[in-house]
């Protein structure tokens, strides 16, 4: 075969992310003709004979195919419609297909981004994935692994630290226990500092980080535990150049082991080259990349270069095929099993007694499935406002027992991505996840302990609960929903507290939980949280904050009693009998779950009022800027939406639009001024406009998307669901079937 081949070209299209067959003999890639295609996965023979698609569908993405030893194929794809929770991009998960494109079936479960799949020797993927979960959105983008399956999803490295803020390109050098990886950022393209990590040094930081280029970049790992957020922080491996990416460790060619002393690397040449993007506004950066070969002593030797640019280096040669995995998965269930080995075991878990912790609850970080241009933000983007200052939504499946001696086990519907607390007698929340997992149908999944070390194995004791059949969550007030405040929350505060509590009432001056609607939140919930100082780390004052709520926050292991309920006066003041107030079990128990869900608010990313400002006020740009010039304020339009966020973060709520005479803003005006009598007339139109079409809090659960875009999403999102369910029945049927694939008529 001659250098340089052409084995296949598209001038006007894109070829990406090859992957060679153990024996050498074919290539998978993903391809689109041109910029109107899509990505579909193909696959070609080493000589370029045999061209074949081997999936299908429009509107989607297919890319980072991988051969599996099995025969099958793993790849990543945007079938299953679901978006960034802190901005608009859509985000893949992980899939398998048969070796001809046949049974499609979802193995990844994340919220968020799943992709950059590699086989490990013993047969597992190992991939990239990002999510996050009451946790800032940057750092969050580390190594995981998983069976060919599914199961046993788990993390491998770079989950509890600043920086690196994304760690991509995962595969295990041959031969040894090493890895190579990118360092990256999370607001960049997929390249950075390139490292080799040994895992048995620790899971983050900079210790297992044995070799890193350029070298200059190890400082970057350091000192970053402590320091508060800044844009910089997550984004520190923007800046070293050269740039790395798709780094490839070479093995020896008779034996396919490795040395982790030699890899094959696209690298930029010259120039890095940062550039605004006017029509996206986002920044990005450009530089010709070539081919390397690169060592730990210190030698990098360009190999080939060409315009545009050269990517994926890999040797096409025979490597050993890696170990096959026997599938676990049963597609005749719908539920999956986890058992807990001892709830007291793991990060800080030795300062809670034992018999403290009564039960575990299993609640769900849907993926967001709707977005709108307009949204809210304090730390992250909003687009809808959804929460203070918390990107995603929560959904309670139940909570189950824990045995005497720490240990639980118990069902949970397969395939959704969960994520655990620990409880005490009163339904107080001690310890949180902040990180996600899941089961798929059949899967019995298990845990050491809360936060345990990785790398720790089970003590293979007698386990309690393990000695009967699983327990089946306990429902959360009625059936599965998503958590909703100004209907799960705000009718506590109706039953109790507004009599004290409300507009021009004494004790509303201190703290108003009218459950007005405002114009993005209502006004309890804004009134609660700009009273509660934003902190991450535990407090070193001995005042309790209103409520303590993290947020999105930091990447470490907070420890137990560290936030939630336990922390906050609000909960002191309620089950003291502040003012002879006494809640009913059922009462409280909402307001301490509410604050230990990290005080969310919306539980829908649809939006019924997506063009307007946060796209959840009732008034539009048009009447907020009246509001505006009535108030002699000579904010420009563009700035009209940080105005209004300014006012209600720091000075409360200032509209109701249940009662408008009542609205925080008409104190600003005369009240025998015609300004105020058209300022009144404006919120009206708002309380109006909520009684003509009520918005998607006070509907709560009830709540239905109405926008053409959003149905048509839900449709995109029941098609794929579909597809999935019928590639799953032909699996247990030992059929096959292709979703989106063109009928042949001639065969």
């Amino acid at each position: 075969m001659k250098w340089n081949r052409i084995l296949i070209k598209r001038p006007n299209g894109m070829i990406r992310d090859p992957d060679i067959r153990s024996d050498g003999k074919k290539i998978l890639f993903s391809m689109r003709d041109n910029k109107q295609d899509d990505y579909h996965i193909y696959e070609i023979d080493i000589d370029g004979d045999n061209l074949k698609q081997l999936t299908w569908g429009s509107e989607l993405a297919d890319v980072d195919p991988v051969y599996l030893p099995d025969g099958h194929i793993a790849f990543s794809s945007t079938r299953d419609l679901k978006y960034c929770h802190c901005n608009i991009h859509i985000q893949p998960g992980l899939y398998k297909m048969e070796a001809d494109g046949a049974n499609i079936i979802k193995i990844g479960g994340g919220h968020l981004w799943e992709g950059h799949p590699s086989v490990m020797p013993d047969g597992r993927i190992l991939y990239s994935r990002w999510e996050y979960i009451d946790r800032q959105f940057g750092p969050s983008y580390g190594l995981w692994a998983m069976n060919p399956d599914g199961t046993n999803q788990t993390l491998y490295y770079g989950n509890n630290a600043w920086a690196p803020s994304a760690i991509l390109d995962g595969r295990n050098i041959p031969g040894t226990d090493l890895t190579s990886c990118i360092f990256s950022g999370i607001h960049n393209l997929p390249w950075g500092a390139m490292a080799i990590v040994d895992r048995r040094l620790g899971l983050d930081g900079s210790d297992p980080v044995i070799h890193i280029w350029p070298a200059e970049t190890r400082k970057l790992l350091e000192g970053l535990d402590n320091v508060a957020w800044t844009p910089y922080k997550i984004d520190l491996f923007h800046y070293p150049v050269p740039k790395y990416e798709d780094p490839y460790p070479l093995s020896d060619p008779e034996t396919g082991r490795g040395s982790g002393k030699y890899f094959l690397v696209s690298r930029s040449i010259g120039k890095v080259i940062h550039h605004f993007e006017s029509t996206t506004k986002t920044n990005a950066s450009y530089a010709k990349m070539g081919i390397f070969l690169v060592d730990v002593f210190g030698n990098e030797i360009l190999l080939h270069s060409e315009e545009p640019g050269c990517y994926d280096p890999m040797p096409v040669t025979w490597k050993p095929r890696p170990g096959i995995i026997p599938s676990k998965v049963n597609y005749t269930k719908n539920e999956g099993y986890f058992y807990l080995e001892d709830v007291y075991q793991g990060s800080g878990m030795e300062n809670v007694p034992r018999g403290t912790i009564k039960y575990l609850r299993i609640i769900e970080a849907p993926p967001k499935r709707h977005w709108t241009e307009n949204g809210w933000g304090i730390d992250a983007a909003q687009p809808p406002a959804m929460n203070w200052n918390v990107t995603i939504s929560k959904a309670i499946i139940g909570d189950v027992p824990v045995e005497s001696d720490g240990s639980a086990y118990f069902s949970v519907p397969a395939n959704k991505f969960i994520y655990f607390q620990a409880l005490d007698e009163e339904k107080m929340m001690i310890q949180s996840m902040r990180s996600g997992t899941m089961v798929q149908p059949g899967e019995i999944a298990g845990c050491v302990g809360c936060h345990e070390n990785r790398l720790q194995s089970a003590f293979n004791k007698d386990i309690q609960a393990m000695n009967r059949t699983p327990n089946v969550p306990e429902p959360w007030y009625g059936p599965f929903r998503d958590f909703n405040y100004f209907t799960e929350v705000q009718p506590v505060f109706d039953k109790y507290c507004v009599r004290c509590h409300d507009y021009n009432k004494p004790a509303g001056s201190l703290l108003n939980l009218a459950g007005d609607p405002g114009l993005v939140f209502n006004t309890s919930y804004v009134e609660i949280h700009r009273k509660s100082a934003f902190r991450w780390y535990p407090d070193t004052t001995k005042t309790k904050l209103l409520i303590k709520v993290i947020h999105d926050g930091p990447p470490a292991v907070l420890p137990p009693y560290s936030w939630g309920s336990h922390c906050s006066r609000l909960i002191d003041l309620l089950k003291s009998g502040h003012q002879d107030v006494r809640l009913s079990k059922e009462d409280i128990e909402r307001i301490i779950t509410w604050i230990d869900l990290n005080g969310p608010y919306y539980g829908a990313y649809y939006a019924f009022y997506a063009d307007n400002p946060f796209a959840r006020s009732p008034l539009t740009n048009q009447q907020l800027q009246r509001l505006l010039e009535l108030l002699n304020m000579q904010e420009t339009f563009a700035n009209l939406k940080k105005h209004f966020s300014s006012l209600e973060k720091e000075l409360g709520s200032q509209f109701s639009f249940s009662r408008p005479e009542l609205s925080p803003i008409l104190l600003y005006f005369n009240k025998h001024s015609p300004g105020y009598q058209e300022a009144l007339a404006i919120i009206r139109a708002g309380q109006i406009q909520l009684e003509h079409q009520a918005r998607e809090d006070m509907l709560g659960s009830t709540a239905r998307p109405i926008r053409e875009a959003d149905l048509k999403r839900n449709h995109r999102y029941l098609q794929q669901a579909h597809a999935e369910a019928e590639a799953r029945n032909a699996i247990i049927k030992g059929k096959k079937t292709y979703p989106y694939r063109p009928i042949d008529w001639d065969k």
